[in-house]
């Protein structure tokens, strides 16, 4: 008996709360995806029985319910006329189910989306800067090498540079031109301003600005006109190096208004005036704004750090939010401290503190990297975390923890137990500039140090792998919700050779290569829409003999009519597409031959589909199989082998 598409639809509004509740509403080629306003209105065991509905799960803020190919966009338009609502695309639904998060989720999103494209480049550059400074202090005699001086600048520079760095990736999370967010970035960093990292030092700010008082001049924009103690339009002249929330803040605005003057700049003179408008009112904001917040709170956590390390229960209280002070980009002035430590009792008790903190991130960091069963965040999470055990936390605290928070917070309590300890046990060290494990080369009881470090690291990676869930994947059960009692064709056929060959990867699973032949990018695909990516990405093959096999388990979810294209549904809802040539329907099954039905179940190397090469050259049409996993948009981790 034919679905009632109306029916269908009617009871899925009925038991989601009626259209009051609904957000946004979308579909893709199996799922109807909805943004539901308030999730306890929701009848979940009565919509898994609506005819209809073969599963259900929740992902990324959306309630999916799986209803099938060619059946979802019918109960789509009726669910539409049902509500009143308008069409939707998946974009839409992503951010409206971004929209409905709590304001603290969107920003940790934010954060998180910003740094996970560059974390290749500060990994790197932790790990090795880690190692070089460990060289530096162990043979003293290298550091004063050509070697160490070029090392040095190879290591550094993504983090001198790095308020551009974050500027360009920000600037793509918000939506607004990279190159103008670039030359934001780049201002915060100037060399005609002093490096933000040498802000506490006396003897770098009068060699720089030419003074002997130790104080760091302002621009004064407006002349004297003060408010209270604030002089209005008043500019520090230093940098932001190792900042990274006033930057994101920066080109949050920049965008804004960027945005703003498009809308509402006329088209002939909008090329001249956005541009320049954009970076001046941003610019002017992040210098006399910003700058003065975070001086200001520079100020009070180096006045209150100060007075605080003097007591075990204030050392715990630095060691718990030291890493929150690196994602403020407020620790640099902490040498300070450790260098007035060194001329006044000749220990500097700090080190141990922020080692505490150091490598309690790193603990944190490493029970993500072997807990975590995705291949991707994996591969992060471990090298980062061997960035921070050198002292350079950048990766592992904005790449794995702070994205993830728990891991962030049980890296503080590590570090408040490592560094409480720490206190009490007065151990310190006869320089500044290294933590973690190079700090061995200044500590003056390394056997202590050792307890240290493995209180704080222990507790942090002990409360790691306790507290924090990887996110779940959606339920492969949802799979079988509506499946037929169809089995798996015989061992016969299983082409292990081929299919053993991974060639795309994501959270749900791997997807084997299903036809034997030279694999070409999807992008190369000789079809416009295939190769835009707007069906979903994959690849192309170029095949050598006219067999597919099944690439993964699964269901079938739908057989072509004219048989050049099969859809299987895998593990975690993958969706993938297997279509045999470009513009083979127009074939209508000459030279090809299905072995399987929509609703078959499949296992990985099972053969469900002969074609014939010839007879597709003979046609005019190319060869080239099209492998796309129509939702590799709903998988951050999705890779391409």
């Amino acid at each position: 008996m034919a679905l009632d598409y109306r029916k269908c639809a009617e009871q899925i509004v009925s038991l989601i709360g009626g259209r009051e509740n609904v957000a946004q509403a979308a579909h893709c080629a199996t799922r109807l995806r909805l943004v539901i306003k308030d999730n306890s209105k929701i009848d979940k065991a009565a919509l898994e029985n609506v005819d209809g509905v073969k599963g259900m799960f929740e992902s990324n803020g959306q309630l999916q319910l799986i209803i099938g190919t060619g059946t979802v966009n019918k109960v789509y338009d009726e669910f539409l006329s049902v509500t009143g609502m308008s069409a939707a695309t998946k974009d839409d639904v992503k951010a409206a189910a971004a929209a409905q998060q709590p304001a603290w989720k969107r920003a940790l999103k934010s954060v998180g989306d910003v740094f996970v494209p560059i974390l290749p480049a500060i990994v790197a550059s932790g790990l090795m800067m880690g190692v070089v400074e460990a060289l530096g202090k162990a043979i003293p005699s290298f550091a004063d090498t050509d070697w160490y001086a070029f090392l040095d600048m190879v290591a550094n520079t993504a983090f001198a540079f790095l308020p551009v760095i974050v500027a360009i990736s920000a600037a793509r999370v918000f939506g607004g031109n990279v190159y103008l967010a670039a030359v934001i970035g780049l201002m915060m960093v100037h060399t005609g301003l002093l490096n933000g990292w040498n802000v506490g030092s006396a003897d770098a700010i009068n060699s720089f600005f030419g003074v002997t008082d130790g104080k760091i001049p302002s621009w004064n924009l407006f002349g004297d006109i003060t408010i209270g103690d604030y002089v209005l339009g008043s500019i520090s002249r230093h940098g932001y190096q190792g900042h990274v929330i006033p930057v994101m803040i920066a080109i949050w605005l920049m965008c804004k208004v960027e945005k703003w003057l498009h809308q509402h700049v006329n088209e002939m003179i909008d090329l001249f005036v956005v541009p320049i408008t954009t970076v001046f009112v941003t610019a002017l904001f992040t210098f006399v704004v910003i700058g003065p917040i975070f001086a200001t709170l520079e100020n009070f956590v180096l006045k209150g750090a100060e007075w605080l390390v003097q007591f075990p229960p204030g050392a715990m209280i630095m060691g718990a939010i030291y890493p929150a002070t690196v994602v403020m980009g407020l620790h640099h002035m902490y040498n300070v401290i450790e260098a007035g430590m060194l001329s006044s009792t000749g220990l500097n008790t700090w080190m141990p503190i922020a080692s505490a903190a150091n490598f309690a991130q790193f603990g944190a960091c490493l029970a993500v990297g072997i807990k975590c069963r995705q291949a991707k965040l994996k591969t992060v999470a471990v090298p980062s975390s061997m960035s921070a055990a050198l002292g350079i936390t950048e990766p592992a605290i904005f790449g794995v923890n702070f994205r993830f928070m728990k891991p962030f917070i049980c890296g503080m309590v590590g570090g408040a137990c490592g560094a409480l300890f720490g206190s009490i046990v007065k151990i310190g060290a006869t320089a500044y500039g290294v933590t973690g494990i190079p700090g061995y080369l200044t500590i003056n009881n390394p056997g202590v140090y050792t307890i240290l470090l493995l209180i704080s690291g222990g507790v942090a990676f002990g409360l790691t792998m306790f507290f924090w869930e990887e996110n779940p994947e959606p339920a492969a059960h949802a799979v079988d919700a509506g499946a037929t009692n169809n089995e798996p064709a015989a061992s016969s056929g299983i082409g292990t050779d081929i299919v053993s060959n991974t060639v795309m990867t994501c959270s749900a699973g791997k997807i084997g290569q299903p036809v034997k032949g030279s694999i070409i990018p999807y992008t190369e695909i000789p079809d416009a829409t295939f190769a835009s990516g707007v069906l979903g990405q994959g690849v192309g093959i170029n095949p050598d003999e006219g067999i597919v096999y099944a690439p993964m388990d699964g269901e079938i979810s739908s057989v072509a009519e004219s048989k050049h294209a099969i859809g299987i549904t895998g593990a975690g809802d993958m969706e993938l597409l297997i279509h045999v040539g470009v513009d083979t329907v127009e074939m209508k099954g000459d030279g090809f031959n299905t072995l399987v039905e929509e609703g078959d179940k499949v296992v990985k190397g099972q053969k469900i589909m002969e074609f014939d090469i010839g007879a597709i050259k003979a046609a005019g049409k190319p060869e080239t199989v099209v492998v796309l996993l129509t939702n590799s948009d709903d998988y951050d981790d999705f890779t391409v082998s």
